[in-house]
């Protein structure tokens, strides 16, 4: 009985492995789930949602972007590092998940480094400051003197605090000399009509969100964060034309949970691959959201995040802000 057991046993254990392998080649077969960390209307939903139709066509499934804000994208983002690793819950991860996060939060709740894969970056892109049509100030330099002139009076809203939007806003304070009030919103997409009606003055925003209302005239682009013009709005200078040295760049990129079956991980980078060489996607990314493409991949992700990371510390020391 011992022996008829055992040879069934053993006949069986082949079959096994292939039928684990072959679900893990047909990965997805149903529905994936992309949690965006952030409300909807800002840069972070835009990105998403297009990422999700690129992905949804490539690997014949459907990606769902689930948005889960609050907590400056930690409530999405633990979501996501406690996910089942099975590739049917994926998520944007960006500079405040990976970068900023980690710096301002003395308890975080999941660790970018351990408990997500960074399966690549999607985007690189700039902030950019724009201000209500009202303001009298159309560029950098009119728009420091004007808050000089009556410290305390102006204000810059933000999608919340210590995210990039902030810490871009806190870094030009120290940097520009000015005494702006920074209000804090949830989110960046309830922030646009108090900036149009001039409720609030002034707003580092994602490129994707504020490019659009300024080519449309609803806001004044006064400047980028990048240390260089953007390609996608070349008109617009950079911030560090009038105050050298200001940098405050942002980046989107897709994670998984720790774990996620390497098959799996390799096929998801090699759509997301697929989806940034889409005509689709690179005429959106360059031409209507001020975009740039980074080298996809999970390559170089370690080097490039200790860089980010330089380049933000002095934007969260400057903010002073701690969180809990």
């Amino acid at each position: 009985m011992k022996r008829r057991s055992l040879l069934v046993a053993a006949l069986a254990a082949p079959s096994i492995v292939p039928a684990v392998a072959l679900g893990q080649g047909m990965w997805p077969n149903k529905t994936v789930k992309f949690i965006c960390p952030f409300a909807p209307g800002g840069g972070t939903d835009t990105v998403s949602r297009l990422m999700c139709d690129q992905l949804s066509k490539i690997l014949g499934q459907t990606f769902v972007v689930d948005n889960k804000g609050g907590a400056g994208g930690n409530i999405g983002t633990v979501e996501l590092a406690r996910a089942a690793p099975d590739g049917y819950t994926l998520g944007l991860i960006s500079v405040a998940s990976h970068t900023l996060n980690p710096m301002l939060y003395t308890k975080l709740p999941y660790n970018p480094d351990k408990d997500i894969v960074a399966v690549s970056r999607v985007a690189i892109l700039a902030n950019l400051l724009g201000v209500t049509p009202s303001l009298p100030a159309n560029n950098v330099a009119e728009l420091i003197a004007l808050c000089k002139k009556e410290p305390g009076k102006y204000s810059f809203a933000s999608s919340g605090p210590g995210t990039s939007l902030h810490l871009s806003g806190e870094l030009f304070k120290k940097m520009a000399g000015v005494d702006i009030i920074h209000v804090p919103y949830k989110g960046a997409g309830p922030v646009y009509s108090d900036l149009m009606a001039g409720i609030v003055n002034m707003m580092f925003a994602n490129m994707p969100s504020m490019l659009p209302q300024v080519r449309a005239g609803k806001l004044k682009g006064l400047g980028v964060t990048s240390a260089q013009r953007s390609k996608a709005a070349p008109d617009i200078p950079a911030i560090a034309e009038t105050v050298p040295g200001y940098v405050a760049t942002s980046w989107y990129g897709i994670g998984a949970p720790a774990g996620t079956p390497e098959p799996i991980l390799a096929r998801l980078e090699a759509a997301i691959t697929e989806a940034l060489k889409s005509a689709d996607i690179q005429k959106r990314w360059n031409d209507d959201l001020g975009l740039d493409l980074p080298p996809p991949g999970r390559a170089g992700f370690d080097q490039f995040l200790a860089e980010d990371r330089k380049l933000w510390e002095p934007a969260v020391k400057a903010s002073g802000v701690k969180l809990d």
